[in-house]
């Protein structure tokens, strides 16, 4: 028996113990107790912020044009990607993900890209969303410079609203601004990643992450960068998706 022991043993106060003092375990729930309801305030204050950020228009006076350039946005539920066409408006994104970046080179003959930004770990590190790790969650919430975009060839989209894909017409000059965002995101030079199957890539990028500059915080940058009517903060996907209609239905966020 230690030291400390014995003395407790001899020493026996009576009133410490009715008030909860002297008992470890008791002080150690209490503290567990407060730090869960701050870790609870914390996410709900996240949460409720980001839905407000996202409600807030930003280029308000922005509407689709009749024709243009089609885009899409995909959502699986956590992450969003911009889906653009390869070959529009006198651009070509070919140089930046060529054929010889992928495990099968044929699959660059699709036309189109599905493109996101996000933090290394998450993406290089949990192909399934089965492999995520809490400690993953939380080394990206509190930043990182670990930053790669990941591109997809992938055939033409097409609009569901079951699985959260949206049709975007852009004017040319939108579209030309939102490629710029794009390529910018790239890092000249930087490290080049086999993907998850054998039609993407993983690009290293610029830029921060953390839990304000999320992976959909960026595709709402890209939008709003073009010009497009979108939340001024868009942390989660319904912030990213609510400005566009689905297929048949009306736009889910309001402008304010």
């Amino acid at each position: 028996m230690c030291v400390s022991s014995a003395m407790a043993l001899i020493y026996h106060d009576p009133v410490a113990e009715r008030n909860g003092r002297g008992r470890p375990g008791r002080r150690a729930w209490r503290a567990g107790k407060g730090v869960l309801l701050a870790m609870a305030i914390a996410v709900f204050g996240y949460v409720a912020a980001g839905l407000t950020g996202g409600a807030l228009a930003a280029n308000g006076e922005w509407r689709q044009p009749d024709e243009g350039v089609t885009i899409y946005l995909e959502d699986n539920g956590i992450h969003t990607d911009l889906v653009l066409p390869k070959r529009a408006a006198g651009l070509d994104l070919s140089p930046l993900t060529p054929a010889r970046d992928l495990a099968d080179p044929r699959f660059a003959g699709y036309p189109w890209l599905a493109v996101g930004w996000g933090e290394a770990a998450f993406f290089l590190d949990t192909p399934n969303w089965s492999d995520l790790r809490l400690a993953t969650v939380l080394h990206a919430g509190l930043g990182s410079d670990r930053t790669l975009v990941h591109v997809e060839h992938v055939p033409q989209p097409r609009p569901d609203a079951v699985n959260g894909t949206r049709r975007i017409v852009l004017r040319p000059e939108e579209y030309g601004r939102l490629v710029r965002f794009v390529a910018a995101s790239i890092r000249p030079g930087g490290a080049r990643h086999r993907g998850y199957d054998r039609y993407d890539a993983f690009y290293e990028a610029s830029g921060h992450y953390d839990a304000l500059r999320t992976c959909n915080a960026w595709t709402g940058s890209a939008l709003r960068h073009a010009g497009v009517r979108v939340g001024r903060w868009t942390p989660f996907p319904i912030t990213v998706l609510g400005w566009f209609p689905p297929p048949g239905g009306p736009p889910q966020l309001p402008a304010r």
